[in-house]
């Protein structure tokens, strides 16, 4: 088998499958092929990403993590499933049980729309349309619209206000979100993804030269995103909405059994496709990192990727803090907005000049000069002194 049939097969099992069925089902048979291998890869691949996320963190606290549940613990996702399916679904008796049964349906549904517009590797994408990038944040913003509904259908005030607070938050960065995402159609000069994933094709020697994050305003609008999609996905030290070690669990305090662990997948699923749309964004997609390594098939290069970003947010959950609610906020709008327009302006510098020195240093000066500006005044004069630690006799 060639390199190129074996990166298409998933496309010729597909186009074989559709051929051989009767004609009258040959469109639904073909939609069917093409969503149905989402519904399971990303489940499963959440499935995955919990465990080692617990062994990941365990390590870093210098702890076990799962090791119980059979080889080296690796079952534990399926005896968590279990455990969440046959426990006892308790609703509130003054809660809107309707409200309240369609939050984590609609969370979910929403998280699976997002993955129709992102290409998982060459002609691979479910809907390759012209506006796929206004699509996957539409949906997205469909996912504020179920945390609201769970605080409200609760009917329990500190659900409210954890859902108030989830909102205000997912609102406040999905504005640097979408601004970090428009430098990159600017540039490409097109909102569909697959148009976006072509534009960084190519090498210079071995290396992928196109790919925008190694551009100024590129990797300056990569690491905005990476952020935006942190506080998206209410991943710490932005995961204030659940806040796990407080009393409650924000807006989804009154739930239980599997309704709750639709919360739980809802929340990675996010994770997954943001995560995917920054590869497809910044990190050119399917392409391989160097040229001789393209006999890979596409397809391994972007889930590849992918795993490089989870294990990135898992590298942060287990190092940073939780921000308090002022710092949060004031961080989106008064850093991420600023610096965001910046990229922005300098994007549009790069689109104009000619290639050479010259327009990496134009395009690099006003993101370094901005970001040095604003850490000056929101330190507020402040000085970061070494601490002292004192033990006691």
């Amino acid at each position: 088998m060639t390199t190129q049939a074996f990166d298409q097969i998933f496309v010729t099992i597909k186009h074989w499958l559709v051929f051989h069925s009767p004609a009258v089902v040959q469109p639904a048979v073909s939609v069917l092929l093409s969503v149905l291998p989402l519904l399971v890869i990303f489940p499963s691949l959440f499935a995955v990403t919990t465990v080692l996320e617990r062994k990941g963190l365990g390590r870093m606290q210098n702890r076990l993590g799962p090791n119980r549940v059979g080889p080296f613990g690796f079952l534990q996702p399926l005896a968590d499933g279990v455990k969440a399916l046959i426990k006892e679904d308790i609703v509130p008796i003054g809660a809107d049980k309707l409200v309240h049964f369609l939050a984590p349906l609609l969370l979910v549904a929403t998280a699976f729309l997002e993955y129709a517009v992102i290409p998982v590797g060459r002609n691979m994408v479910v809907a390759d349309m012209d506006s796929a990038l206004v699509f996957f944040f539409a949906a997205g913003a469909a996912m504020e619209v179920s945390v609201f509904m769970a605080g409200w259908g609760s009917r329990n005030k500190y659900s409210m206000l954890g859902a108030m607070r989830a909102v205000a938050q997912m609102i406040s960065y999905e504005a640097p979100l979408i601004l970090s995402s428009i430098a990159v159609v600017m540039i490409a000069g097109s909102l569909s993804t697959t148009t976006i994933v072509e534009r960084q094709a190519g090498y210079w020697g071995v290396w992928p030269y196109h790919w925008y994050v190694f551009t100024p305003w590129g990797m300056a609008g990569f690491l905005l995103f990476m952020i935006a999609a942190t506080a998206e996905s209410n991943r710490s030290p932005f995961d204030l909405p659940e806040g796990e070690s407080e009393i409650i669990a924000g807006y989804f305090t009154e739930y239980s059994g599997f309704k709750f662990a639709l919360f739980f997948l809802g929340e990675y699923l996010g994770m997954f496709a943001i995560s995917g749309l920054a590869v497809t964004l910044f990190l050119g997609g399917w392409a391989a990192p160097l040229s001789f390594l393209t006999f890979i098939p596409s397809w391994i290069w972007f889930f590849a990727k992918l795993m490089a970003l989870i294990s990135v947010f898992i590298w942060i959950r287990g190092t940073l803090p939780r921000l308090r609610m002022d710092q949060l906020m004031n961080f989106a709008w008064k850093f991420m907005l600023p610096m965001t327009l910046i990229v922005i302006f300098s994007a549009g510098i790069w689109r104009f000049m000619p290639s050479g020195i010259v327009r990496w240093v134009v395009c690099a000066v006003p993101i370094v000069l901005l970001y040095l500006l604003l850490g000056r005044a929101l330190m507020g004069g402040r000085k970061l002194e070494k601490r002292t630690y004192r033990f006691a006799e």
